[in-house]
């Protein structure tokens, strides 16, 4: 497996030239699902994407779908100034797809829109082909009407179109605008150039004439992924008895012992906690089973006994161990300064690429773990990831779409609960803090890692630039405390203090 990619000084890959891929589809279909994912996973591996949506940029020169025309969908019939503002509007997009290749230097675009008529992807793909870019039409097709449904009630009713509006005047609305353009749709065909089809998200994949290095890894990535609703959420491993070597592989320290009782305590209660926030908006509510995943490092796998104790799968993955610090296992950053000064400052000037002897850089440990990723993007239920801060940060650089350069500016410190949730338009994330005790951080307030690789001092920014800041006492450790005790008594789940609020990567 290759995995985020070294690019030339244009930014570009050199082997891969310029793609541009338009979504097909009716409405409802997973396509910004789809695109959106696909994005995240190529900007991961250091290619300049950008998803450009006609939607967004109709909203943005119309507004809601409340002032729209009442022709703007219909598949025929429509207007000459109706006719005028569609070309107006489709041309505005292209007119920015340009731009971003021919002057922002971008790679890939993603082009989210319905185009489901023969004549006008004929029309993308000749102008498009003729400045030398390479064309595929990516198509995304379901024949299940609880999907469908399920889409339009997750997604679509959360879009701009559609504030303030009644849900089932909204769902209504959407499905009228579906049937609208189901008359007129045209699948791609052979003839038309290369394409990638996607049945029901995931389902089934067709592939027709493609060819190329970053073309068949969009292929094996679309392959992996899927459309449901699930929670991802990470926490350090505990402070072991000998930290800073990575040689030791130590077990727990007593603290560490600790924190594992108060992790499974907090995860607990979260989660009922979000069950009962669901329940109390009249939201049908399934309990999803949570599996936990952890490097086969002792502090991490040990971390997650009591999860196993209390009947939670737990699996140990060897590719999850955290980064390979080399010649500096078990020094100190002043000490890693003052005895390897070069190597210092080219750490420091390059710290997602840089390798010192015998160690691995971020580039390395991101190769190693995208296995990882494919498994996390198939991965259907919900999910704990108990591990290593450099490996928390490649997970969560991917997940909410930042480039590999700031993998290592992630700060995550042990004692906070990152919570993950997936969306169609961004991603919902949210911190919390359950642990200030023994190894969370030193005399100064800085967090504590396991060996100096993992620190990254000098070049870091704090956890709240990607996610909301979890510094704030939210009562939950009080709550956690309360919850195992209960557990321990054969009692009910505690419940985790009021949540943080949530951010839109």
């Amino acid at each position: 497996m290759a995995a985020p990619l070294y690019t030339t000084s244009s930014g570009r890959l050199f082997h891969a030239g310029l793609i541009f891929i338009p979504l097909v589809g009716l409405p409802a279909r997973g396509k910004t699902h789809i695109a959106r994912s696909l994005e995240r996973y190529l900007r991961w591996l250091g290619v300049k994407t950008r998803v450009f949506s006609l939607g967004d940029y109709r909203r943005k020169v119309l507004g809601g779908a409340n002032v729209v025309p009442d022709d703007y969908f219909d598949a025929d019939a429509k207007s000459p100034e109706t006719i005028a503002l569609r070309k107006k509007i489709k041309d505005g997009v292209e007119d920015q797809v340009w731009d971003f290749f021919s002057r922002q230097g971008g790679q890939v675009v993603i082009y989210d829109a319905n185009n489901g008529d023969r004549a006008s992807r004929r029309e993308l793909y000749e102008k498009f082909e003729a400045r030398g870019v390479h064309v595929i039409f990516l198509e995304s097709m379901c024949d299940k009407d609880d999907i469908i449904e399920g889409n339009i009630r997750s997604v679509k009713l959360s879009s701009p179109d559609y504030l303030r509006w009644d849900p089932e005047k909204a769902v209504a609305d959407y499905w009228k605008r579906i049937k609208q353009q189901e008359a007129q749709y045209q699948e791609v065909t052979p003839d038309e150039g290369p394409f990638i089809k996607i049945m029901n998200v995931g389902e089934k994949i067709v592939v027709n004439r493609i060819e190329g290095y970053l073309q068949t890894r969009c292929c094996f990535y679309l392959m992996n992924i899927h459309n449901r609703h699930r929670t991802i959420y990470f926490a350090r491993s505990g402070q072991s008895l000998i930290e800073h070597s990575y040689k030791a592989d130590s077990d727990l320290s007593p603290a560490g012992w600790e924190y594992a009782e108060r992790l499974r305590a907090a995860v607990t209660a979260r989660r009922k906690q979000v069950a009962e926030e669901k329940k109390a908006r009249g939201e049908e509510w399934k309990d999803r089973k949570l599996v936990i995943w952890t490097s086969a490092r002792r502090r991490a796998h040990h971390t997650a006994w009591p999860f196993s104790q209390s009947g939670y799968k737990v699996v140990q993955k060897p590719q999850m161990s955290e980064i390979n610090p080399g010649v500096w296992d078990g020094l100190s950053p002043e000490e890693a300064k003052q005895t390897y000064p070069d190597e210092w400052e080219r750490f420091l000037s390059d710290p997602y690429a840089h390798r010192a002897p015998r160690a691995e850089s971020y580039h390395d440990l991101s190769v190693r773990l995208e296995p990882v990723i494919f498994e996390l993007e198939r991965h259907q239920d919900d999910l704990l990831i108990i591990g290593h801060a450099s490996v928390i940060r490649c997970l969560l650089a991917y997940l909410v779409g930042l480039p590999p350069n700031e993998v290592p500016a992630v700060e995550i410190a042990r004692g906070d609960l990152v919570e993950v949730v997936p969306a169609s338009y961004g991603v919902l994330s949210r911190a919390f803090h359950f642990w200030s005790g023994e190894g969370r951080d030193d005399a100064t307030g800085a967090n504590l890692y396991e060996n100096f690789a993992e620190a990254t001092v000098g070049t870091v920014h704090d956890i709240d630039s990607v996610l909301p800041s979890a510094a704030e006492d939210l009562q939950e450790k009080a709550e956690a405390e309360e919850e195992e005790e209960r557990a321990k008594e054969g009692g009910g789940d505690g419940k985790l203090g009021r949540s943080m609020s949530f951010l839109k990567i």
